[in-house]
């Protein structure tokens, strides 16, 4: 993801926790905030210290990238949220990793598809 594409500064970050919304299942957390007007969403990824060492945290992140890359058609652009990794998603292999944060993100209503849903 290019630079434009994340949150990377800590305010950007506390904001999303105090304002946003959050959803979660077993193995992500995902929060939630609205942003009107922006081109593109932005996303922050953290992978606390409780998931491994920092091979495996690294391992965790790259498989958030690129699951993030695969479903970026289909997330809605006018917001900022954030993905927290909980322990158990080190053990998950990159098609795991897809199905439980595509899971996620359609509880938190960021999949286009979801959107539709709830409307009707």
């Amino acid at each position: 993801m290019r630079k434009s594409y994340r949150v990377k500064k800590e305010a950007d970050f506390q904001t999303v926790f105090q304002l946003g919304n959050s959803k979660a299942n077993r193995n992500y957390v995902v929060y939630r905030m609205d942003k009107p007007g922006q081109k593109h969403f932005r996303v922050g990824i953290s992978v606390g210290k409780k998931v491994g060492n920092a091979v495996h945290r690294n391992q965790v992140k790259r498989r958030i990238r690129q699951s993030l890359q695969e479903l970026k058609p289909e997330l809605l652009t006018e917001v900022d949220f954030l993905v927290i990794a909980r322990p158990h998603a080190d053990q998950l292999d990159q098609a795991g990793a897809k199905k439980n944060l595509q899971h996620v993100l359609n509880l938190a209503g960021l999949l286009k598809d979801a959107e539709v849903g709830e409307t009707e």
